[in-house]
Protein backbone atom coordinates (compact mmCIF):
# COMPACT_ATOMS: atom_id res chain seq x y z
CA UNK A 1 0.00 0.00 0.00
CA UNK A 2 1.20 3.49 -0.74
CA UNK A 3 0.77 6.45 1.60
CA UNK A 4 0.68 9.77 -0.20
CA UNK A 5 3.17 12.35 1.05
CA UNK A 6 1.61 15.15 3.10
CA UNK A 7 3.17 17.90 5.10
CA UNK A 8 6.76 19.07 4.51
CA UNK A 9 9.86 17.11 3.66
CA UNK A 10 9.51 13.38 4.11
CA UNK A 11 6.71 13.48 6.67
CA UNK A 12 4.13 10.89 5.71
CA UNK A 13 1.35 12.19 7.94
CA UNK A 14 2.08 14.80 10.60
CA UNK A 15 0.88 13.66 14.02
CA UNK A 16 0.53 9.98 13.10
CA UNK A 17 3.20 7.54 14.28
CA UNK A 18 4.59 4.81 12.06
CA UNK A 19 2.89 2.01 14.11
CA UNK A 20 -0.43 3.86 13.89
CA UNK A 21 -0.08 4.28 10.12
CA UNK A 22 0.88 0.62 9.79
CA UNK A 23 -2.24 -0.40 11.73
CA UNK A 24 -4.39 1.88 9.58
CA UNK A 25 -3.01 0.34 6.42
CA UNK A 26 -3.53 -3.18 7.78
CA UNK A 27 -7.28 -2.50 8.20
CA UNK A 28 -7.75 -1.59 4.56
CA UNK A 29 -7.68 -3.60 1.38
CA UNK A 30 -4.18 -3.82 -0.07
CA UNK A 31 -5.47 -2.03 -3.15
CA UNK A 32 -6.86 0.99 -1.30
CA UNK A 33 -4.55 4.01 -1.32
CA UNK A 34 -4.28 6.29 1.70
CA UNK A 35 -4.23 9.89 0.55
CA UNK A 36 -4.40 13.15 2.48
CA UNK A 37 -4.49 12.94 6.27
CA UNK A 38 -5.68 16.04 8.08
CA UNK A 39 -6.60 16.94 11.62
CA UNK A 40 -10.18 17.80 12.48
CA UNK A 41 -9.16 19.62 15.65
CA UNK A 42 -6.18 21.98 15.62
CA UNK A 43 -3.53 19.43 14.75
CA UNK A 44 -4.91 16.74 17.04
CA UNK A 45 -7.19 13.71 16.87
CA UNK A 46 -9.61 12.97 15.28
CA UNK A 47 -8.10 12.82 11.79
CA UNK A 48 -9.82 12.80 8.42
CA UNK A 49 -8.35 10.18 6.07
CA UNK A 50 -8.88 10.40 2.30
CA UNK A 51 -8.88 7.01 0.57
CA UNK A 52 -8.89 5.89 -3.07
CA UNK A 53 -10.32 2.62 -4.34
CA UNK A 54 -8.83 0.67 -7.28
CA UNK A 55 -11.46 2.06 -9.66
CA UNK A 56 -10.38 5.61 -8.83
CA UNK A 57 -13.36 6.43 -6.65
CA UNK A 58 -12.63 8.24 -3.42
CA UNK A 59 -14.07 7.98 0.05
CA UNK A 60 -13.08 9.02 3.54
CA UNK A 61 -12.81 7.71 7.07
CA UNK A 62 -12.19 9.19 10.51
CA UNK A 63 -9.28 7.97 12.62
CA UNK A 64 -9.40 8.51 16.37
CA UNK A 65 -6.64 8.09 18.93
CA UNK A 66 -5.87 9.80 22.26
CA UNK A 67 -4.93 13.46 22.38
CA UNK A 68 -4.90 16.28 24.91
CA UNK A 69 -8.71 16.38 24.67
CA UNK A 70 -9.59 12.70 24.05
CA UNK A 71 -8.68 9.94 26.53
CA UNK A 72 -8.23 6.23 25.73
CA UNK A 73 -11.45 5.58 27.67
CA UNK A 74 -13.29 7.98 25.37
CA UNK A 75 -11.92 6.21 22.31
CA UNK A 76 -13.33 2.97 23.77
CA UNK A 77 -16.67 4.62 24.58
CA UNK A 78 -17.01 5.99 21.05
CA UNK A 79 -16.29 2.54 19.61
CA UNK A 80 -18.76 0.85 21.96
CA UNK A 81 -21.44 3.44 21.14
CA UNK A 82 -20.99 2.98 17.40
CA UNK A 83 -21.35 -0.77 17.87
CA UNK A 84 -24.67 -0.25 19.71
CA UNK A 85 -25.81 2.24 17.07
CA UNK A 86 -25.15 -0.22 14.25
CA UNK A 87 -26.86 -3.08 16.08
CA UNK A 88 -30.03 -1.01 16.47
CA UNK A 89 -29.93 0.70 13.08
CA UNK A 90 -29.36 4.20 14.45
CA UNK A 91 -28.14 7.01 12.25
CA UNK A 92 -24.44 7.19 13.07
CA UNK A 93 -21.07 6.39 11.53
CA UNK A 94 -20.17 2.71 11.39
CA UNK A 95 -17.16 1.39 13.24
CA UNK A 96 -14.73 0.02 10.68
CA UNK A 97 -11.93 -1.18 12.97
CA UNK A 98 -10.54 -0.68 16.47
CA UNK A 99 -7.32 -1.43 18.35
CA UNK A 100 -8.42 -0.32 21.78
CA UNK A 101 -5.54 -1.89 23.70
CA UNK A 102 -2.96 -0.60 21.21
CA UNK A 103 -1.38 -3.98 20.53
CA UNK A 104 -0.63 -3.08 16.93
CA UNK A 105 -1.08 0.69 16.71
CA UNK A 106 0.81 1.20 20.02
CA UNK A 107 -2.02 3.50 21.08
CA UNK A 108 -5.78 3.14 21.46
CA UNK A 109 -7.24 3.73 18.01
CA UNK A 110 -10.45 3.39 16.00
CA UNK A 111 -11.49 3.91 12.40
CA UNK A 112 -15.05 4.83 11.38
CA UNK A 113 -17.00 5.71 8.28
CA UNK A 114 -17.91 9.25 7.28
CA UNK A 115 -21.57 10.25 6.87
CA UNK A 116 -21.94 12.77 4.01
CA UNK A 117 -23.29 16.17 5.00
CA UNK A 118 -22.39 19.16 7.12
CA UNK A 119 -22.27 19.94 10.82
CA UNK A 120 -22.88 23.64 10.19
CA UNK A 121 -26.42 24.71 10.99
CA UNK A 122 -28.05 27.73 9.30
CA UNK A 123 -27.63 31.11 10.95
CA UNK A 124 -31.42 31.55 11.05
CA UNK A 125 -33.44 28.91 12.90
CA UNK A 126 -35.18 26.26 10.81
CA UNK A 127 -38.24 24.74 12.45
CA UNK A 128 -37.91 21.63 10.30
CA UNK A 129 -34.28 21.08 11.31
CA UNK A 130 -35.03 21.60 15.00
CA UNK A 131 -37.89 19.10 14.82
CA UNK A 132 -35.63 16.64 12.99
CA UNK A 133 -32.92 17.01 15.61
CA UNK A 134 -35.38 16.25 18.40
CA UNK A 135 -36.59 13.21 16.47
CA UNK A 136 -33.03 12.02 15.93
CA UNK A 137 -32.23 11.87 19.63
CA UNK A 138 -35.60 10.24 20.33
CA UNK A 139 -34.45 7.33 18.15
CA UNK A 140 -31.36 6.92 20.29
CA UNK A 141 -33.56 6.71 23.38
CA UNK A 142 -35.52 3.76 22.01
CA UNK A 143 -32.54 1.55 22.84
CA UNK A 144 -32.86 0.00 26.31
CA UNK A 145 -29.41 -0.60 27.74
CA UNK A 146 -27.73 -1.55 31.00
CA UNK A 147 -24.65 0.41 32.07
CA UNK A 148 -21.36 -1.22 31.14
CA UNK A 149 -17.71 -0.26 31.61
CA UNK A 150 -17.42 1.56 28.29
CA UNK A 151 -20.99 2.95 28.38
CA UNK A 152 -21.47 3.97 32.02
CA UNK A 153 -24.31 5.76 33.75
CA UNK A 154 -24.49 9.42 32.69
CA UNK A 155 -26.24 11.72 35.20
CA UNK A 156 -25.66 14.83 33.04
CA UNK A 157 -24.52 15.76 29.55
CA UNK A 158 -20.76 15.68 28.90
CA UNK A 159 -20.46 13.82 32.17
CA UNK A 160 -16.65 13.86 32.09
CA UNK A 161 -17.05 17.50 33.17
CA UNK A 162 -18.80 18.70 36.32
CA UNK A 163 -18.60 22.47 36.23
CA UNK A 164 -21.29 22.88 38.88
CA UNK A 165 -19.08 20.91 41.29
CA UNK A 166 -16.05 22.95 40.26
CA UNK A 167 -17.92 26.11 41.26
CA UNK A 168 -19.00 24.58 44.58
CA UNK A 169 -15.44 23.80 45.60
CA UNK A 170 -14.01 27.08 44.37
CA UNK A 171 -12.13 25.83 41.32
CA UNK A 172 -14.23 28.09 39.08
CA UNK A 173 -15.89 31.46 39.71
CA UNK A 174 -19.66 31.55 40.01
CA UNK A 175 -22.51 34.03 39.72
CA UNK A 176 -25.58 34.62 41.87
CA UNK A 177 -27.80 32.93 39.27
CA UNK A 178 -25.58 29.86 38.87
CA UNK A 179 -25.26 29.46 42.63
CA UNK A 180 -29.00 29.81 43.20
CA UNK A 181 -29.83 27.33 40.44
CA UNK A 182 -27.27 24.83 41.71
CA UNK A 183 -28.64 25.05 45.25
CA UNK A 184 -32.16 24.34 43.97
CA UNK A 185 -31.02 21.38 41.89
CA UNK A 186 -29.06 19.96 44.82
CA UNK A 187 -32.08 20.31 47.11
CA UNK A 188 -34.38 18.09 45.06
CA UNK A 189 -34.24 14.39 44.36
CA UNK A 190 -32.87 13.62 40.93
CA UNK A 191 -35.39 11.96 38.61
CA UNK A 192 -35.08 8.25 38.03
CA UNK A 193 -32.54 7.29 35.43
CA UNK A 194 -34.16 4.74 33.10
CA UNK A 195 -31.66 2.62 31.26
CA UNK A 196 -31.74 4.09 27.77
CA UNK A 197 -28.89 4.81 25.39
CA UNK A 198 -27.79 8.47 25.46
CA UNK A 199 -25.39 10.28 23.15
CA UNK A 200 -24.17 12.52 25.96
CA UNK A 201 -23.05 15.56 23.94
CA UNK A 202 -25.79 16.60 21.53
CA UNK A 203 -25.12 19.95 19.89
CA UNK A 204 -25.19 21.11 16.25
CA UNK A 205 -21.49 20.33 15.78
CA UNK A 206 -22.15 16.67 16.61
CA UNK A 207 -24.83 16.28 13.95
CA UNK A 208 -24.56 15.64 10.24
CA UNK A 209 -27.18 17.57 8.26
CA UNK A 210 -28.20 17.10 4.64
CA UNK A 211 -31.33 18.22 2.79
CA UNK A 212 -32.66 19.93 5.90
CA UNK A 213 -32.62 16.83 8.08
CA UNK A 214 -30.28 15.24 10.58
CA UNK A 215 -28.65 12.30 8.83
CA UNK A 216 -26.56 11.17 11.79
CA UNK A 217 -25.15 11.93 15.21
CA UNK A 218 -21.35 11.84 15.45
CA UNK A 219 -18.66 12.00 18.15
CA UNK A 220 -20.03 9.52 20.70
CA UNK A 221 -17.08 9.70 23.11
CA UNK A 222 -19.28 10.66 26.10
CA UNK A 223 -22.16 8.29 25.33
CA UNK A 224 -23.61 5.98 27.93
CA UNK A 225 -26.80 5.08 29.73
CA UNK A 226 -29.17 7.49 31.43
CA UNK A 227 -32.38 9.48 31.28
CA UNK A 228 -33.50 10.89 27.89
CA UNK A 229 -33.38 14.30 29.56
CA UNK A 230 -29.58 14.16 29.47
CA UNK A 231 -29.67 14.61 25.69
CA UNK A 232 -32.90 16.57 25.48
CA UNK A 233 -31.83 19.21 28.00
CA UNK A 234 -28.43 19.60 26.37
CA UNK A 235 -29.75 20.09 22.86
CA UNK A 236 -32.44 22.48 24.09
CA UNK A 237 -29.77 24.51 25.88
CA UNK A 238 -27.53 24.54 22.83
CA UNK A 239 -30.21 25.79 20.44
CA UNK A 240 -31.40 28.36 22.99
CA UNK A 241 -27.88 29.78 23.03
CA UNK A 242 -27.51 29.62 19.25
CA UNK A 243 -30.99 30.76 18.25
CA UNK A 244 -33.84 32.04 20.43
CA UNK A 245 -36.46 31.14 23.03
CA UNK A 246 -38.63 29.28 20.51
CA UNK A 247 -35.92 26.89 19.35
CA UNK A 248 -35.94 24.58 22.41
CA UNK A 249 -39.71 24.16 22.06
CA UNK A 250 -39.30 22.83 18.51
CA UNK A 251 -36.64 20.34 19.67
CA UNK A 252 -39.06 19.11 22.33
CA UNK A 253 -41.90 18.81 19.80
CA UNK A 254 -39.71 16.74 17.50
CA UNK A 255 -38.69 14.45 20.33
CA UNK A 256 -42.23 13.96 21.63
CA UNK A 257 -43.67 13.31 18.17
CA UNK A 258 -41.00 10.71 17.43
CA UNK A 259 -41.15 9.04 20.83
CA UNK A 260 -44.93 9.13 21.15
CA UNK A 261 -44.67 10.27 24.76
CA UNK A 262 -44.25 13.44 26.79
CA UNK A 263 -40.87 14.35 28.20
CA UNK A 264 -40.69 14.13 32.01
CA UNK A 265 -38.85 16.47 34.39
CA UNK A 266 -37.78 18.78 31.58
CA UNK A 267 -37.01 21.83 33.80
CA UNK A 268 -34.63 19.70 35.88
CA UNK A 269 -32.70 18.47 32.85
CA UNK A 270 -32.63 21.94 31.28
CA UNK A 271 -31.10 23.30 34.48
CA UNK A 272 -28.58 20.47 34.75
CA UNK A 273 -27.47 21.11 31.17
CA UNK A 274 -27.13 24.87 31.76
CA UNK A 275 -25.21 24.33 35.00
CA UNK A 276 -22.70 22.02 33.32
CA UNK A 277 -21.18 24.90 31.38
CA UNK A 278 -18.10 26.97 32.23
CA UNK A 279 -18.97 30.17 34.04
CA UNK A 280 -17.08 32.63 31.86
CA UNK A 281 -15.93 30.91 28.65
CA UNK A 282 -18.97 31.99 26.63
CA UNK A 283 -19.07 35.37 24.96
CA UNK A 284 -21.46 37.96 26.43
CA UNK A 285 -24.34 37.14 24.07
CA UNK A 286 -24.04 33.38 24.58
CA UNK A 287 -23.74 33.76 28.35
CA UNK A 288 -26.88 35.88 28.41
CA UNK A 289 -28.78 33.30 26.37
CA UNK A 290 -27.53 30.53 28.68
CA UNK A 291 -28.67 32.47 31.72
CA UNK A 292 -32.09 33.21 30.21
CA UNK A 293 -32.55 29.50 29.52
CA UNK A 294 -31.49 28.64 33.08
CA UNK A 295 -33.84 31.24 34.62
CA UNK A 296 -36.76 29.75 32.70
CA UNK A 297 -35.91 26.27 33.94
CA UNK A 298 -35.64 27.38 37.57
CA UNK A 299 -38.94 29.28 37.34
CA UNK A 300 -40.66 26.11 36.11
CA UNK A 301 -39.06 24.03 38.86
CA UNK A 302 -40.54 26.36 41.47
CA UNK A 303 -44.00 25.75 40.03
CA UNK A 304 -43.76 22.02 40.68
Amino acid sequence: MRVVQCGKGNQRSPGLSEPLLAWLESQLSSRIVVGAVRSLHDGESPWWIDLMAPDGSTFSAVLRFPSSRISPDQIATNAAALTVAEKHGLSAPRLFAADLDGRVAETSASLETVVPGTSTWPAAPSTELLLAAGAAIAQVHTVILDPQPQLPLRPRPIAVDDFAHDRRVGRMPTTALLQLADEQIQAIKAPDLPGVFVHGDVWPGNTVVADGRVRALIDWKTAGVGNPGVDLGELRKQVAIFYDDAAPRHVLQGWERASGTRADNLPYWDAVAALNTPTESYGPHAARRRDDFLRAAIAQLRQH
